[in-house]
């Protein structure tokens, strides 16, 4: 796994001091080790002063489900601009003899 993230180490310290445990905050932060993903949590958690530890996995589980869908998105976008670039310029073709390999 990536190492975490100033925002995801920030995310830890409030998960501690909110008086989860040290294992319950690394599994947390080791799942939302980015800034982007650790933020939403962290922008979770502003609006409650205790929850229970199920509703705090599915919210991570929520944010993690929003990040793959933005990935994908970004994905597609990408094969398909390439795609039209391809189809506008034609296919790209290095000389006779590779068109058939």
């Amino acid at each position: 796994m990536k190492p975490k993230s100033p925002m995801s180490l920030e995310l830890y310290e409030i998960l501690l001091d909110k008086g989860y445990s040290e294992e319950f905050s690394d599994l947390i932060t080791k799942n939302l080790n980015t800034d982007f993903t650790a933020g939403r949590m962290i922008g979770y958690l502003s609006h409650y002063t205790s929850l229970p530890e199920a509703e705090l996995v599915d919210e991570m589980l929520a944010i993690l489900s929003d990040r793959n869908r933005i990935m994908q998105k970004k994905d597609m976008e990408t094969t398909n601009a390439r795609w039209n670039e391809m189809m506008w310029n034609g296919f790209p073709f290095v000389d006779d003899e590779d068109k058939y390999r």
